[in-house]
């Protein structure tokens, strides 16, 4: 899910404000704050599953010639889970939670994607 010439996941100053950042654990704060996407992805050791996802839906679509393709392909993946994230996540929760809800999103979604829906 990273940006192939930069090593970085893509951002559009997306922040996920319900996600709450604190101290050592960043989800066990009450304190909502902005937090990345790419932080709560990284934070949750998602990363490389979410890469799988969007490597499937670049393979799709037939690679990409350009970045502005590459966006064009990615950001409808992060808009979803970031959409996702905001729809099931509550205060308090942990990272291994949250991870929970990311990996099961991307699994239903790899699932989805290899059964042709």
């Amino acid at each position: 899910m990273t940006d192939q010439s930069t090593g970085d996941i893509p951002e559009k100053d997306r922040t996920c404000s319900e996600i709450p950042v604190g101290t050592d654990d960043p989800f066990t704060s009450e304190v909502p704050t902005g937090m990345t996407l790419e932080s709560i992805v990284n934070l949750t050791g998602e990363i490389e599953h979410l890469n799988e996802l969007v490597m499937l839906h670049v393979e799709r679509s037939g690679g990409f010639t350009c970045t502005a393709s590459y966006f064009t392909i990615v950001t409808p993946i992060l808009d979803m889970l970031e959409v996702e994230i905001h729809f099931r996540y509550r205060a308090g929760m942990s990272r291994d939670q949250v991870k929970l809800i990311i990996q099961d999103w991307i699994d239903k979604e790899i699932a989805g994607f290899r059964h042709g829906a």
